[in-house]
């Protein structure tokens, strides 16, 4: 088997939006160059993976060839799928977006396939296990601190669990979280190690989807992570990881299980 054979395939998701290049301005895919960086950066084959129309069948075709699955950052969710009516400031809906990530999602953790929600991915996860979102974040604390507009990210102190596979990936030494750190983002609160990340989001999760555990949050109380603990690695965050290009940990946890999915597939082939 040669090097790239044991590369896993990364698929990401991608926006649907309206672009312009050159003299043209058309509907276009595009995905922000710092997400599949972070990827191959981690040691995985980035693909890109546009809104279409989707089926179980035809999510099934393309998870066939992906060791691994990340849901990016984008617009609002339609607060219709979790039975609420739109905001005020909630995005116009991208119901071709939505159909296609929850189809994915939803036969991915059938699959037990290795995945990595990032900020809309996390609410994609929450509203697809039956949770709701909070449609306006300052509304709730106050502010504006989690988004504070023409693409400047805020950093907020998060304090992630301590045994949650999360700080496992952040963590990898735990003498680290006892203290003996040198990192002065790093530092131990009642339980919990906290981090400073990069965040812009005016969403959040309310009430929590079917099996998923908070496994980071605000000081406030904003939840900034979920793991669903029924799959072997099924992660989501609502900050920005990729914004870090110095810190691959995120992605580097998921490339690592992704590799070891794609092993155990070649030794125990579907029939």
């Amino acid at each position: 088997m040669s090097a790239s054979d044991r590369l896993p395939v990364i698929g990401l998701t991608t926006y649907l939006e309206r672009a312009k290049t050159g003299v043209w301005d058309v509907p276009a895919s595009f995905l922000p160059k710092v997400y599949f960086d972070a990827v191959e950066k981690a040691g995985g084959i980035a693909v890109l993976l546009p809104p279409q129309a989707v089926s179980e069948p035809i999510a099934d075709r393309l998870l066939d060839s992906l060791d691994g699955l990340i849901l990016t950052g984008g617009k609002d969710i339609d607060p219709s799928r979790y039975g609420q009516e739109a905001h005020a400031e909630t995005d116009e809906p991208r119901r071709d977006r939505d159909a296609w990530e929850d189809t994915l999602l939803r036969r991915a953790i059938d699959r037990e396939i290795p995945f990595l929600g990032i900020c809309r991915g996390a609410q994609m996860l929450n509203v697809a296990r039956g949770g709701t979102l909070h449609q306006h974040l300052p509304d709730v604390v106050g502010d504006r601190r989690y988004q504070a507009g023409e693409g400047i990210f805020n950093h907020v102190e998060v304090g992630v669990e301590q045994g949650s596979r999360l700080a496992t990936l952040l963590f990898p030494f735990p003498e680290l979280v006892e203290g003996n750190a040198s990192d002065t983002s790093l530092r131990q609160a009642q339980g919990t190690a906290l981090i400073d990340v990069p965040v812009y989001h005016h969403q959040a999760i309310d009430a929590l989807g079917d099996g998923l555990v908070v496994t980071a949050r605000t000081p406030d109380g904003t939840i900034e992570a979920v793991e669903l603990e029924s799959v072997p690695f099924g992660v989501a965050v609502q900050w920005h990881p990729e914004e870090s290009p110095d810190d691959i940990r995120l992605f580097a946890g998921l490339v690592d299980a992704a590799r070891h999915y794609r092993e155990q597939r070649r030794e125990h082939p579907t029939t």
